[in-house]
């Protein structure tokens, strides 16, 4: 597998409105984009940390895995996301590796991204996203 990079660090949120302030008066940060991801039920607010992004969710409804993850984890980090290149092949690789995936095809994300996630009981508790720019 090809990581280049770490593409962003997922937040889970309440609230934009309420955690955008923090990010961007206490931290200086610019929140350079909020869309709404609707099959995945979620609104997301992107910041630049050097080459790194931290992606906010916030969910859009009670159903949502981010409203679960806040409902039984609190606020606070959800997933880290890798830059791939060829993401249908890493995700062949990993999972030849005995990698469980909770993605079996890559699917559209924010920003134009093609994702698919690992599942954390087969990345030592960490949420993984894979990540690679839609064509």
């Amino acid at each position: 597998m090809n990581i280049t990079h770490i593409e962003h660090l997922g937040i889970a949120v309440k609230s934009l409105d309420e955690a955008i302030p923090y990010y961007e008066n206490v931290l200086g940060m610019t929140c350079y984009n909020i869309e709404e991801v609707t099959d995945q039920k979620v609104r997301t607010a992107f910041f630049k940390v050097g080459d790194t992004k931290i992606e906010l969710l916030e969910p859009t409804s009670p159903e949502s895995t981010i409203a679960k993850f806040i409902e039984n984890r609190g606020e606070g980090i959800h997933h880290i996301a890798y830059a791939v290149k060829e993401i249908e092949n890493a995700l062949a690789e990993v999972e030849e590796k005995g990698v469980r995936l909770i993605d079996k095809t890559p699917r559209a994300g924010a920003e134009g991204m093609t994702i698919a996630f690992l599942h954390p009981k087969s990345t030592q508790g960490v949420l993984t996203e894979l990540c690679e720019p839609s064509v």
